[in-house]
């Protein structure tokens, strides 16, 4: 019996169906779960997985473990699991889980630790969670870890710090900077669910909304792309100049926080940094403000300052948090400041996820087979795999591309041949 700490295995059932309803939008998952199954890459692996516990998470652990991996499984933030999911993995799967919607931030990290227990050989990390705690309070299973993936771009910024300060103890494979998943994933994944969370909690209107984006990098884009979609007007803030006139030039009004924060109605997070909505911004919004992140961690709003700026609080929605300003404004919280499309919502669509966690699995067998060549440093996706991926989600949306010619293919390897 896998080993776990689930909300209620009563549930497994539930998340059974929801796993499958997932699984018939992720393809190109199923055809490298068919060439696992046969070849075994992953087999006596073991892999710690900190991820979102999601339907299409938990096709990821079946891939892996079709492979021939033991996998331990806990959550890469406290409000992402879906409980149903959870228990279903533990139930039907036979995989250990350590993971419950909305545990505090002391049981999340004792889940890790829990998860750790596996004595891990690959990690799989969203946000670097495992990685930190391996290279701060674990070191002594360091030895076993012969490499690891990274999900996220906060993640990839943390592990490229410890690279660049020489602490980082094995290699890492950063998935997010897959072309097939940051390009999609982060951007139309991102961006649609976010807004679906944004829209399960308020039941507002964005049509004729102002939405305030802080941050035009592929998550800031797509959310963006998808407010001014439904109709809002959409201003992006931004500290990159060469960001900021990106957005400009995608006819979006681009200002310092300081002037969107007095005519936003909804302000969205989507920058890796701490305290982009600061203590300074809280007083110049408009009563009845929604602020809101779907960067990886509760920083990027600045909730500490709010507190203190507030001389009531209360919770007048699920996932909606009131809190009133000592001027008597309002200013509503979503999701605790941590990841509003998981938090209110179910995180991306299957069909993004499909790409992202191909790469996740493909990252995996490779490092199986490479880790030996690897040094201790972050790595991209090997192009192969990036354009196998593109391939494969290609074929299975049924769309035909074309091939260079023999002529084709040498006219851009020469430089003899000019006007």
């Amino acid at each position: 019996m896998a080993k776990y700490d689930v909300k209620d295995l009563g549930l497994a059932n539930k998340g059974k169906l929801r796993i499958e309803w997932a699984a018939q939008e992720m393809p190109v998952l199923k055809s490298i779960t068919d060439r696992f199954k046969k070849e075994k890459p992953l087999k006596g692996m073991r892999v710690i997985a900190c991820l979102h516990v999601t339907t299409e998470t938990a096709n990821l652990m079946e891939t892996l473990k079709v492979g021939g991996a033991e996998i331990s499984l806990c959550a890469s933030n406290p409000l992402s699991t879906q409980d149903d999911v959870a228990a279903s993995l533990v139930k039907n799967s036979g995989i250990s889980v350590f993971a419950i919607k909305g545990e505090d931030t002391k049981t999340y990290y004792r889940h890790i630790k829990d998860a750790l227990a596996i004595k891990p050989q690959i990690t799989m990390d969203d946000g670097a969670d495992v990685v930190s705690i391996l290279h701060k309070t674990e070191k002594a299973l360091l030895k076993n870890v012969i490499g690891g993936t990274e999900e996220t771009t906060t993640g990839v910024i943390r592990l490229k710090a410890m690279a660049a300060d020489g602490a980082l103890q094995y290699p890492i494979i950063a998935v997010n900077d897959a072309y097939t998943k940051h390009l999609f994933d982060n951007r139309y994944g991102t961006g649609q669910s976010t807004l679906d969370g944004v829209i399960r909690a308020t039941n507002r209107l964005i049509s004729g909304s102002v939405v305030v984006v802080a941050g035009y990098g592929w998550c800031g884009r797509g959310v963006a792309m998808r407010v001014r979609g439904l109709g809002a007007r959409t201003i992006v803030t931004e500290i990159d100049p060469l960001k900021a006139l990106e957005a400009t030039m995608d006819g979006y009004e681009v200002m310092p926080m300081a002037d969107a924060a007095k005519i936003g109605d909804i302000f969205i997070t989507a920058t890796g940094d701490i305290n982009v909505v600061s203590g300074k911004s809280f007083p110049l919004m408009k009563d009845g403000a929604i602020v809101c992140n779907t960067g990886h961690f509760n920083v990027e709003i600045d909730i500490e300052s709010l507190k203190k700026l507030s001389k009531a609080k209360r919770t007048i929605r699920d996932y909606v948090e009131e809190y009133t300003l000592k001027s008597g404004k309002r200013i509503y919280l979503l999701g605790e400041g941590r990841l509003i499309n998981l938090a209110a919502a179910e995180g991306h669509p299957s069909a993004v996820m499909d790409m992202s966690f191909a790469n996740q699995a493909l990252s995996a067998e490779y490092m199986v087979k490479n880790a030996k060549k690897l040094q201790n440093k972050v790595y991209s996706v090997p192009e192969k795999i990036d354009k196998e991926i593109a391939r494969l989600k290609l074929k299975a949306m049924g769309i035909k591309i074309d091939a260079l010619t023999p002529e084709q293919k040498n006219y851009l390897e020469s430089w003899e041949m000019g006007t």
